[in-house]
Formats: C-alpha cells, sequence, structure tokens
C-alpha cells in the first residue's frame, strides 16, 4: 500500500461511516459496497475482484463507487473487515489459555474455510480493521498471565496462526476436502502412494510411513497435530517463563 492508501484505509475502517461528498445520490453504504465485493470474491476469486465489477453488481457507475472507496486495495481492505467472522468468546473453552487458543485457530480455520480468498488478501504490510484486530486482542489476552514478554505473546499468536493459514492454503489448493471430503493429507498419501508401488525401493522410510497409514489411518488430521504440538511447546515456555512478571 502506497502513503495515500493506507490513510484512506485507515478512515475507511476505523473513522466514521463514509459517504459521498459530492452528487444528490448516497444511496451506496461501505457495508453495501463490501458485501458485494465479498459475494464477487467468494464466487470467483479475488483476482475476479474488480472496481468495474462491485459497481456492476451495485448497479452504478464506476465513477460513483470512487466516491465512496478510492480504489481496489482500500475495496479489498473494507472486504477482509466484512468477510472476517466476529472473533470468538474464548471463555466458553474454559480457563486454560491452551484451550482457548486451540479454539481460536480451529475458528481461524473455519474462517479461511468460508473465505478462501481471504488467505491472498490477508498478506502484507496493510490495515487491519477492529474486527480483525479483534482476533490477535482475544488470543493475546488468552495468554494474559502466563509470564510472557509481549513479544513472546505476539510471536506464539504468529506462529499459531501461521500454522492454521498453511493448512488452509493446502487445502485451498487441493481443491476443497476438509469436512467435506479428502483433505490435502489423504491427497499427498493417495498420489504418493501410486509413485511408491512402483519406485518404493528407493524410498524406503517414505515407504513404510505410507504402509503404516494405510493400515491405521490417522491422515488429515495435520491441524489438529501441528495444534498440539505448537501448544505443547507454548508450555513448556510457559512453564519456565510463569515465576517473571509479564
Amino acid at each position: 500500500m502506497t502513503d495515500e492508501q493506507w490513510g484512506a484505509a485507515v478512515r475507511l475502517l476505523w473513522g466514521p461511516p463514509a459517504g459521498s461528498a459530492r452528487g444528490p445520490k448516497r444511496g451506496l453504504t461501505l457495508e453495501g459496497i463490501a458485501g458485494a465485493g465479498v459475494r464477487i470474491a467468494d464466487a470467483e476469486g479475488l483476482a475476479g475482484v474488480s472496481m468495474q465489477r462491485v459497481a456492476g453488481e451495485l448497479a452504478v457507475t464506476k465513477m460513483a463507487l470512487y466516491r465512496y472507496v478510492p480504489g481496489k486495495a482500500e475495496l479489498v481492505s473494507l472486504m477482509v473487515e466484512a468477510a472476517m467472522p466476529q472473533p470468538p468468546v474464548l471463555d466458553a473453552a474454559g480457563e486454560g489459555w491452551r484451550e482457548r487458543l486451540d479454539l481460536w485457530a480451529r475458528e481461524l480455520y473455519a474462517g479461511f474455510r468460508a473465505h478462501p480468498w481471504l488467505l491472498e488478501a490477508t498478506v502484507g504490510a496493510r490495515v487491519t480493521g477492529p474486527r480483525e484486530t479483534g482476533w490477535m486482542e482475544r488470543a493475546l489476552a488468552a495468554l494474559d498471565g502466563c509470564g510472557l514478554s509481549g513479544a513472546e505473546a505476539i510471536d506464539s499468536v504468529v506462529l499459531l496462526s501461521g500454522h492454521v493459514r498453511a493448512i488452509a492454503e493446502q487445502e485451498r489448493a487441493g481443491g476443497g476436502g476438509g469436512e467435506s471430503g479428502a483433505g490435502p493429507d489423504a491427497q499427498m498419501v493417495t498420489a504418493l502412494g501410486e509413485v511408491m508401488r512402483v519406485h518404493g525401493e528407493r524410498f524406503p522410510a517414505l515407504t513404510a510411513a505410507l504402509a503404516s497409514v494405510g493400515a491405521h489411518g490417522g491422515q488429515d488430521q495435520a491441524l489438529t497435530f501441528g495444534l498440539e504440538r505448537i501448544l505443547d511447546g507454548l508450555g513448556l515456555l510457559v512453564g519456565k517463563t510463569a515465576p517473571r512478571s509479564s
């Protein structure tokens, strides 16, 4: 984002609702504009979104749309804020930080599954809106009192979100999966299994691991496996730092 785009996005996401300062008609709202962009992105991906397409969806001219939103970068910022689910209430997960962060990560994963284009739209230096920022707030609040420094707490949340993003991206690249069908792990096992039938003698460890999966299952648990290992590691860190103040 340029400095100008950054400032415009801040005003749109955090300032009072912006309407057109020109012209007699003020029938559009930022919520309606964002909603139109989300519908297009859900159907065609982020590449299908343009100011012209959104204007057409709203039955207005592109110039009319520019009175509300300066350009596509700011439009995508509004779309992200509209598409991100509300931050989860972590109190329902129990008293422990581990249970709360587990719920947080799974809810974030569900959000990416509902709108896969969010994976592309939420990278790089950009302005985050109140709802998206609320996700960071909830995760950090779950770690409050664990004795971690601010940097450690933020890095912990980044580590968790990175794992969630990686699994969601694999699923997106594989064309879905998860609860609706074969996930990325199962797809990989299937593809490798075909190759190992011919070339297995060159890769004995991989062949043995695939045979174990075939016999005992366990694929498509990468999200849970990774979350548990990350939370195990955070538990060790919390154990070491608990005596010191945050």
